[in-house]
């Protein structure tokens, strides 16, 4: 995996099933205290135990193992110089259970512990999850740390693209996830708007802007010759004419890069934020060069010792971070490098007072993994208090084919193009649809579909079918009635042991995971796990409502569906809310 290691707190057992787990776990670590105290088993078990935490709890992936399953005696069972099963027996044996909504406990297998839970334990997930609203499925695991996500940093010197449109969506989801858990979040594009390339970017607009003029001129050596660039010089034209023509050739050419980048950046800026992308900060490359961050940067580091002069250029020892090669800080022209201007962004960055940075990198920066983690431990920092990821490329397919989408602009596709043919929300749902280290087929065809074979679709149709059933039953009940007749408070005093049957248990479990795949995922760093969920959700709910009728003319049957098809939307409106898609009430 690209990913580097990030801060992650022991505890992540959260909501109605992590508590739980928890609280198993707690019941078998007494119950092999007590064996140990009775001699039954040796003083070391507990302490195995303890280093397990809660981790040998967990929810079977076969139905009929129980709601939850431990492994502890499996783990006791060598140490212990027992049989698996015979050391299992022992800790059922002291098993204290009195105050938590289990019916039984089984010894299964090479010796695994099943614990069967009573069914008033999924009836008290439909109350929490309607009382608690947009806050469930959200933590504390992150306990506030402060995390910096970077993401997009585009250069200012074109459109986006296909793989910032990428980006911005895993980035953003990330960032939504880490809120969600816990973490104190600040969203960060870093705009690149110093060096050669705004250098070039002003010569290929004035070669445009000269073309305006009726003059023949070629585009200069490595600028750049996207259309767009037209409109930039018309714009540039339009302002700042009068001024251009009189003025110096080098001076002319500058001003139109720092024009250009302007222009750029907000026109970035602008489609983010339709995407649903708001950034907290717009850091400049160009403002943190003028403040001496690089002399500042290279004497720290030459302080620490870590920097060497060979063949008349400053070099960075990396390889005693793990690099695979030493790097070159400033040229033997005086000229710093990228890499430098980077360590000193990093700096800043820490320097502002994040423990941990996440910096989200297109597919061909894989390589500067390893010499930017040797820097930032060359600073001082912890090696993982920084962590990559790597955004990997996209394929736009349309008819089985790869998609020909753009219209003038070369070979890169514009973001703006693909939100105009699929919108918004398709976008980000299919983006993040897949691992973010993994290729992604885009299929265009099938983001465009009203039907349920499209999985954005599929889950937004869900939640405006809820949105429905509550409609019909808000008017049926007399929801601006008072008292006991408002529908809400009805709802409130559902009988939720009423919902005995396997489709609406099945539903309630779903729901119940929720704030463990929120935690999960965001530790993970593995925004595609929340639109599995949501699919998922949405197939239960689904296979709940053709099996179930909702508007039953039993009364205490049809308020306990009710109420649970409330909860069921409550969550489905937050998994969507995390990913940044829309949730309607009508399709």
């Amino acid at each position: 995996m690209t990913q580097q290691s990030g801060p992650v707190s022991a505890r992540t057992r959260v909501g109605p099933v992590g508590e739980m787990q928890t609280a198993l776990a707690r019941a078998v670590a007494a119950a092999v205290a007590g064996a140990a105290a009775e001699g039954r088993l040796p003083p070391e078990a507990l302490e195995i135990l303890e280093g397990l935490g809660d981790g040998h709890v967990e929810v079977p992936r076969e139905s009929g193992r129980g709601d939850f399953a431990s492994t502890a005696a499996l783990r006791l069972a060598g140490p212990c110089r027992l049989a698996p099963r015979q050391a299992a027996e022992v800790v059922v044996s002291r098993l204290d259970l009195s105050g938590l909504p289990v019916d039984r406990v089984e010894v299964a297998g090479p010796g695994f512990l099943n614990f069967f839970l009573a069914p008033g334990w999924l009836s008290g997930v439909v109350d929490r999850i309607r009382a608690e609203g947009p806050a469930y499925g959200r933590s504390d695991v992150g306990r506030g740390v402060r995390v910096q996500v970077e993401f997009v940093s585009a250069n200012p010197t074109g459109p986006l693209g296909v793989v910032n449109a990428r980006a911005a969506a895993v980035g953003d989801c990330l960032a939504a996830l880490l809120e969600a858990a816990g973490f104190d979040v600040e969203r960060e594009y870093y705009v690149n708007d110093a060096g050669s390339q705004i250098e070039r970017l002003g010569r290929s607009v004035e070669a445009r802007w000269l073309e305006l003029q009726g003059r023949e001129v070629e585009i200069p050596e490595g600028g750049y010759r996207g259309e767009y660039l037209i409109d930039v010089a018309r714009a540039y034209e339009a302002r700042r004419g009068d001024w251009a023509r009189a003025a110096d050739p080098v001076a002319r050419a500058a001003d139109m890069g720092r024009f250009a980048v302007a222009r750029m950046v907000e026109s970035h800026r602008e489609l983010l934020e339709a995407y649903g992308v708001r950034f907290d900060v717009w850091f400049s490359q160009e403002a943190l060069m003028k403040t001496g961050a690089l002399d500042r940067t290279l004497a720290d580091l030459e302080a620490r010792g870590h920097v060497f002069r060979r063949q008349g250029a400053l070099w960075l020892r990396t390889t005693a971070f793990g690099d695979d090669r030493d790097r070159v800080l400033v040229r033997s022209n005086g000229e710093p490098t990228y890499f430098l201007a980077d360590i000193a962004y990093h700096r800043d960055k820490y320097a502002r007072g994040f423990r941990h940075v996440i910096d989200i990198w297109g597919p061909d920066h894989h390589g500067y993994i390893g010499r930017m983690m040797a820097a930032v431990a060359a600073l001082g920092y912890p090696r993982d208090a920084l962590e990559v990821l790597i955004v990997q490329m996209v394929r736009l397919m349309q008819g089985g084919e790869l998609a020909k989408m753009s219209k003038r602009r070369g070979q890169i596709v514009p973001m703006a193009d693909l939100l105009a043919e699929v919108g918004r929300d398709a976008a980000r749902f299919f983006f993040l649809m897949r691992s973010a280290e993994s290729h992604l087929d885009f299929d265009i065809d099938l983001a465009k579909h009203k039907t349920a074979d499209n999985p954005v679709y599929y889950v937004q149709y869900a939640h405006a079918r809820i949105s429905s059933i509550l409609r019909q039953a808000g008017t049926a009940s007399g929801p601006g009635a008072p008292g006991e007749n408002n529908a809400e408070h009805r709802l409130l005093t559902a009988e939720h042991r009423l919902l005995t049957e396997e489709a609406e248990l099945a539903l309630v479990r779903r729901l119940a995971d929720f704030p463990e795949e929120v935690a999960g995922a965001a530790l993970a760093r593995a925004p595609h796990r929340l639109t599995r969920y949501a699919v998922e959700l949405a197939t239960a709910f689904h296979k709940f409502y053709d099996t179930c009728r909702v508007l039953t003319d039993d009364e205490r049957l049809r308020l306990a569906r009710l109420a649970l098809v409330d909860a069921t939307r409550v969550v489905l409106a937050n998994a969507l809310g995390l990913l940044g898609v829309s949730a309607p009430d009508r399709m």
